[in-house]
């Protein structure tokens, strides 16, 4: 680490919690962000700010002036331009040493599971089952933790899911894809704007401990907000035993 990065991180190498050996950590970090929008936005650029060295940001999405009212990486400047060319943009102007791959595609085949596997931590930052349950299959088969927000109208929520540890579930434990509720989107149901930079910068905050190695994770803890009363309730979660994607015990308790 070098001075100007000893100086622009000082406040994290101050925390006991991180310090310079987790601050290297973060510099020689991978993380996937997929989705660019209202909890992609401010996940990644928390991220960037924080100094994770290698920042993947996907999203086949063009920015459109309805998505300024939340998802605070673009700007008007930049409507019509691809997502994630927008939030690579809004991460160099804040830390220009970070290196950010912009993927203007789908998260799925192929592709997804080189993604996965090449990163540290995945950020899901989408908003539908299918592309979520891709991704949770690629992170349970390369051992890959993931880092899993949702947000619309009023309620949020916010999970770790890491099979890497014996009881944790996968996303498909809690929401078995043959279960999928019926698709609603934020176009026809609204979204308050400040509940996706909440979720979203909480996304980031799980992802940078568990590249730190510090605290304890969301792992088995499902967080779920209210934000029109401005409420937090907590499940606890387990392996489902007849999950399809990861199998073994119990479920939610």
């Amino acid at each position: 680490m070098n001075d100007s990065q000893l100086l622009r991180y000082s406040r994290h190498i101050l925390l006991e919690e991180i310090g310079v050996e987790g601050q290297a950590r973060l510099l020689a970090a991978n993380a996937l962000v997929i989705g660019a929008g209202g909890l992609g936005s401010p996940a990644a650029l928390y991220l960037g700010s924080a100094g994770v060295g290698h920042i993947t940001v996907v999203d086949p999405d063009r920015v459109d002036t309805t998505n300024l009212q939340r998802q605070i990486a673009h700007t008007l400047a930049r409507v019509g331009s691809f997502k994630a060319d927008s939030v690579a943009m809004a991460i160099g102007q804040i830390n220009p040493d970070v290196i950010v791959t912009a993927v203007t595609a789908k998260a799925e085949g192929q592709a997804l599971q080189a993604w996965v596997q090449a990163a540290d931590v995945v950020l899901d930052c989408t908003d539908n089952f299918q592309t979520r349950h891709a991704i949770n299959k690629a992170c349970v088969h390369h051992k890959k933790p993931l880092v899993s927000g949702a947000a619309l109208r009023m309620d949020g929520q916010v999970s770790v899911f890491d099979t890497r540890q014996p009881l944790a579930p996968c996303y498909a434990c809690l929401f078995p894809e043959e279960e999928a509720p019926e698709e609603t989107q934020c176009a026809t149901m609204g979204v308050f704007a400040p509940l996706v930079g909440i979720i979203g910068s909480m996304q980031a905050a799980e992802a940078l401990k568990l590249l730190c190695a510090a605290g304890e994770s969301l792992a088995g803890r499902l967080l779920m907000l209210d934000a029109l009363h401005m409420r937090w309730s907590e499940i606890g979660t387990r392996r489902a035993p007849g999950c399809k994607v990861c199998g073994t015990q119990s479920g939610v308790h």
